[in-house]
């Protein structure tokens, strides 16, 4: 089957790879234009098309994926179907029609449950212990086409929106393989949304801010959400501290925000529970363990993390 591949970060590489393993003919890959990155803000091209090139398989960055000239390129290609993983927009109605077998998504999720950007983030942020892939047939919604196939994974507490990525990029390319040949075979039947949605919105930088009067499990889960990025963050004396790695002490209470204790741990009171830190980051320093950090700072219980 002739298929034209929409995907930019590391998550849809895997599944771009399983689609050539399988046989599949890959004529084209679209994804966003390079992007500068670092202090040296140096162009970098997103991982698809690294990959994209490496295999040999002509690539577009559309800046106007609604004009007319994006949808003559892409008929050039005559795909029979559309695979869109993490690409970043929304497709325009001509491009959702043009492909005989429509366009189907990868995404992060047990749709209807989190639509949207975030959903890896989301999910851990909100306390699940479950999420899933799912592949569905694209209309013009954000994440409301009819669901193809599901498959569910379980979230740990050592997951965060990393590791939790990684293992939900290996899960979508093996179910994209498993609905193409669903489909191949027409075993497969769309299927509407049902339930509630919930929404995962695109997270920014000011985001990460650590609201200590939640509680500890709830910042234990925030931390993992938010990480690598945008990443969880708190001023300590008028210096930003990223908080990379945090467990949650139930059972004791404290002061929202105040260094409960430095003995041996960094103790934080949060609305309920302690927040026992385990590593961090401050500007422009390197991240280290919470005990590290404790012997180049002179901390005290008492101290706040947030001014009251």
């Amino acid at each position: 089957m002739r298929i034209v591949f929409f995907g930019t970060p590391a998550f849809a590489v895997p599944t771009l790879d399983a689609l050539l393993d399988s046989g599949e003919e890959v004529t084209a890959v679209v994804t966003q234009p390079d992007k500068r990155k670092g202090r040296s803000r140096i162009l970098a091209p997103p991982p698809v098309k690294e990959r994209a090139i490496e295999k040999k398989i002509p690539v577009l960055h559309p800046v106007n994926i609604k004009g007319p000239l994006f949808l003559e390129e892409l008929m050039q290609f005559h795909p029979e179907i559309m695979i869109v993983v993490a690409y970043g927009k929304i497709l325009p109605l001509n491009v959702l029609k043009l492909p005989p077998h429509g366009c189907v998504n990868v995404h992060a999720s047990l749709l209807p449950k989190y639509r949207g950007a975030a959903p890896i983030q989301w999910a851990i942020i909100r306390g699940e212990r479950k999420t899933g892939i799912t592949t569905m047939l694209m209309d013009e919604g954000l994440d409301t086409g009819d669901i193809l196939l599901q498959q569910e994974l379980p979230i740990s507490d050592d997951d965060n929106a990393e590791t939790l990525g990684r293992s939900l990029a290996e899960l979508g390319a093996s179910l994209l393989v498993k609905t193409i040949q669903a489909i191949k075979q027409g075993t497969v039947k769309p299927t509407p949304q049902a339930g509630s949605p919930t929404f995962a919105p695109p997270l920014k930088k000011e985001d990460g801010r650590i609201h200590w009067s939640g509680t500890a499990e709830e910042i234990f889960s925030f931390v993992r959400g938010m990480y690598p990025w945008p990443s969880a963050y708190c001023i300590l004396k008028q210096e930003r501290i990223k908080i990379i790695r945090v467990k949650a002490v139930a059972g004791v209470s404290g002061k929202a925000g105040r260094i409960e204790g430095t003995s041996g741990n960094l103790l934080v009171g949060t609305g309920n529970g302690l927040i026992s830190i385990l590593e961090l980051q401050a500007e422009g320093k390197r991240r280290m363990s919470a005990r590290d950090f404790m012997q180049g700072k002179r901390l005290k219980a008492g101290d706040f993390f947030d001014e009251p």
